[in-house]
């Protein structure tokens, strides 16, 4: 009888029908309960080498703000946003994320927050 109360609330609370509506909800129920201790972004500020942070605009799962998060929190890291990868590297852009690798020892230019800057300063970054 729970599992059917609990089923029912569930559906209840869903925004929608669709099925990926309803398996984003199911997934947020069953997020929600995990408990996610240790903190994994705890040691991030600990991190004193060249950092790139890469991450695919059309995952899913987990939302490009995730990847700026964990950007912000190692000093001068930097993000590389793939327009066009979701949670796995693409072949097409093993080039980009090479060069933006090599640039990582590279100062970077800095540029005034709210004048069009991408994260992390220049394009794609």
């Amino acid at each position: 009888m729970a599992a059917r109360a609990t089923a029912a609330r569930v559906w209840d609370r869903t925004p929608g029908t669709a099925p990926p509506v309803r398996t984003a909800d199911q997934l947020g129920m069953v997020f929600s309960r995990l408990d996610c201790r240790p903190r994994r972004r705890e040691p991030l500020p600990g991190i004193g080498i060249p950092t790139l942070v890469v991450h695919g605009r059309r995952d899913r799962f987990f939302p490009v703000g995730n990847g700026e998060a964990i950007a912000r929190e190692i000093p001068g890291a930097r993000l590389l946003v793939l327009e066009e990868a979701a949670t796995t590297l693409p072949e097409t852009a093993v080039s980009e994320v090479a060069e933006a690798m090599l640039r990582l020892g590279q100062p970077t230019e800095r540029r005034p927050q709210g004048a069009g800057a991408t994260p992390r300063g220049g394009p794609g970054f």
